[in-house]
């Protein structure tokens, strides 16, 4: 069996993700589903333990579930983390650029290279890029990083002009890193946030009422510790609707 919360579980609060996944498992256990006792950590690559029939639970993104997961694996639900200018359940990119950049906004940022963690991600790649376009903003690959910290880092160093970084991701890491050497140049539009997903053929809706559960029983410090609010039913359709952007290799060849 396979149980992961591989999106947001940093060193800072392994302690508390491990809470809420005991807190998880109790609910579950209570409506019947068995679930490993600890959480899987460490898969450099996610998409075959998303992909896996033992999967209980795990979180996903919204732009591999549209492309590749969407009919292969049952929606749960979406963890609410309180994103500021969201509805429950959305969340958004924040855009930075290096600190002493002349540019402050983000329209200025016309042709500018964009580290991304990964080309199937939608805060990292397709929010952006489908932010500037709807705005006649042209914007270039950059690094491929593999993760938003990563790109965080790029954008630090000089390494690229740009990044979009998950909003509780750039939370967290405001919380506990440095991060003067970047400044905010913008947000892109509000989409559906990042999924918990379970095997094809399993209980959705027992999971999704083990999860909600376990919110509320989770110490109130525990809750705000990981920005947890609660969970929301956002129906598939809502994530089929983000348009796909093109490949960061596409637009690579137009260049």
């Amino acid at each position: 069996m396979i149980a992961a919360l591989p999106m947001y579980d940093r060193p800072e609060l392994r302690a508390e993700t491990d809470r809420y996944w005991a807190l998880i498992r109790e609910e579950l256990a209570a409506r019947g589903i068995d679930a490993p006792e600890g959480l899987r950590r460490g898969d450099a690559v996610l998409m075959p333990q998303w992909e896996s029939p033992d999967l209980i639970l795990s979180q996903t993104c919204g732009f591999p579930y549209r492309a590749r997961l969407h009919g292969r694996v049952e929606l749960v639900g979406t963890p609410d983390f309180g994103n500021e200018g969201c509805a429950p359940g959305y969340y958004r990119s924040i855009l930075i650029a290096q600190a002493d950049d002349p540019r402050g906004v983000f329209k200025a940022f016309d042709g500018a290279r964009i580290a991304y963690n990964d080309g199937l991600s939608q805060s990292g790649w397709a929010a952006p890029v489908n932010h500037a376009a709807a705005r006649g903003i042209r914007l270039r690959p950059g690094v491929e990083t593999g993760s938003h910290r990563a790109s965080f880092v790029a954008v630090a160093e000089g390494r690229a002009e740009l990044a979009a970084i998950d909003a509780l991701t750039w939370a967290l890491i405001s919380e506990f890193e440095d991060v003067s050497g970047v400044k905010v140049v913008g947000a892109t539009d509000p989409t559906p946030a990042l999924p918990y997903i379970t095997a094809k053929g399993r209980d959705a809706g027992a999971i999704f009422a083990a999860v909600a559960a376990a919110i509320a029983r989770l110490d109130a410090q525990d809750r705000d510790r990981l920005h947890l609010r609660g969970i929301v039913a956002i129906p598939a359709e809502a994530y089929l609707a983000v348009p796909i952007p093109p490949a960061p290799d596409r637009i690579g060849q137009e260049n």
